[in-house]
């Protein structure tokens, strides 16, 4: 039985274009061999990229690309543009319709290095590098000298710009990640993603989750454990592990079901929202909802981080991108808050009344305004120092708890932390037929 059907196969160029079989799952795939001219890209090798995508849609199918292109072929002039622009158009089309994995080999040089833009997961080998302007323009416009690797190589994007979502060690490496990926994703937005045996119990308790959480509030820990002791055999799949630490975006299994999982981490900068991890979670978000993915979203953030430079580069745009899109996310959508949840921060971290389906919280959680201290020098400035922390007491034990905001109807449920593995177990599968009818319109606005 064959394997692999190709597409364009006559036509000359540095790209090859087919059906395959990548592990259990059917895509198309798309190489560009870096052999031929540097992996430039002739107008032919546009339209093979455009017409790979095409078929993606046709089909139904993954696009994977394996790239690896100095960029367009400066011999065929403008039309080597064109073609690039070809190839970008029909990527759009793709866009939220099946996914778009793109895998980069060896350089993505100006035009290709903007297809990483558009794909849903980059995957980059240690050896790659990309940029939309090399070092010899930015040591011409800026006197600076700067290599390959330092300007757009795997570790700075994947540390730096975000955009390598994972960093693989070859080739080899990055075929295995993209077979990993795509267990965890639907074919198209029209199917559900697979769903597998499950030898973890969904009962199982998970008291050592909530053992976790540290006595004190200011304490530290590590989200990730956390995670690990709600999924399927405590694993995780992490995207974008290296950039915006201060949260945590990974797919995972809980019985058997593929969801996203979205969580504040403590141990950066107290698990605070800034504009990277706006940025991711809102990414990361609308992936899961374009491609079908429940979304558990753990809870435990003090806030927006403070800063006037934050606040001067838009903090207010691209904070609101988090709300917005999981305001749009017609998922089933579950939000555990673990601890502390201030303030704006609250609201765009899957807040009841942003729509999520279930509102879940440990006995630990603190629902509020702002911390006891700062609310209590804003409500009683002229308080000597030793009644401010009288107030202080009497507002956490009166406000900094879940159990007002469960009676306000904010909170679903207040859950011992060794139930909560079946409780969102059971809550997915109430959820798994969850529908809704989406009112006709051109395409929304998302706040860039």
């Amino acid at each position: 039985m064959t394997t692999t059907l190709p597409i364009r196969a006559g036509v000359p160029g540095a790209v090859t274009a087919s059906k395959e079989r990548l592990g259990t799952r059917s895509a198309i795939v798309v190489r560009v061999d870096s052999t031929h001219k540097a992996g430039a890209l002739s107008p032919n090798d546009g339209a093979t990229i455009a017409a790979a995508a095409e078929t993606a849609l046709a089909e139904q199918l993954p696009l994977v690309t394996y790239l690896s292109s100095s960029g367009a072929d400066i011999a065929e002039g403008v039309a080597a543009l064109h073609g690039w622009g070809l190839a970008a158009r029909a990527m759009v089309r793709c866009s939220g319709v099946v996914p778009n994995i793109i895998a980069v080999t060896g350089p993505a040089v100006s035009g290709p290095a903007l297809l990483l833009g558009l794909a849903d997961i980059v995957i980059m080998t240690t050896e790659a590098y990309a940029f939309v302007s090399g070092p010899h323009m930015v040591r011409e416009f800026t006197g600076v000298p700067i290599s390959n690797d330092r300007l757009g190589g795997a570790g700075a994007h994947a540390r730096t710009s975000g955009v390598a979502s994972f960093v693989a060690a070859d080739e080899v490496a990055a075929a295995a990640l993209v077979e990993d990926l795509l267990s965890y994703l639907p074919a198209c937005l029209d199917d559900e993603p697979p769903r597998y045996p499950c030898f973890d119990p969904a009962d199982r308790a998970t008291p050592e989750a909530g053992a976790l959480i540290p006595a004190s509030p200011t304490g530290s820990y590590d989200v990730r454990r956390v995670i690990e002791c709600l999924v399927d055999d405590g694993e995780l799949l992490e995207l974008r592990a290296s950039w915006a630490g201060n949260l945590v975006t990974a797919f995972a299994l809980m019985d058997g079901r593929p969801i996203g999982v979205v969580a504040n981490q403590p141990t950066t900068i107290a698990g605070t929202l800034d504009i990277p991890s706006s940025q991711k979670g809102a990414r990361f978000v609308a992936m899961c909802d374009a491609f079908n993915l429940p979304l558990l979203t753990l809870v435990d953030t003090p806030g927006f981080y403070p800063g006037k430079d934050l606040e001067w580069r838009g903090m207010i745009r691209h904070g609101a991108q988090l709300a917005y899109a999981y305001a749009r996310a017609t998922v089933p959508r579950i939000c555990l808050t673990l601890r502390k949840s201030y303030g704006g921060a609250y609201i765009v971290m899957d807040s009841k009344r942003i729509g999520n389906d279930l509102s879940l919280a440990w006995p630990s959680a603190e629902i509020a305004v702002m911390g006891a201290k700062g609310a209590a020098e804003i409500l009683h400035r002229r308080a000597t120092p030793e009644e401010r922390l009288g107030l202080e007491l009497a507002y956490e034990q009166k406000m900094l708890n879940p159990y007002i905001a469960a009676e306000r109807g904010y909170i679903d449920m207040v859950i011992d932390p060794a139930d909560t593995r079946a409780t969102i177990c059971d809550a997915f599968e109430v959820l798994s037929t969850k529908r809704e009818i989406l009112a006709p319109r051109g395409h929304d606005n998302t706040p860039l």
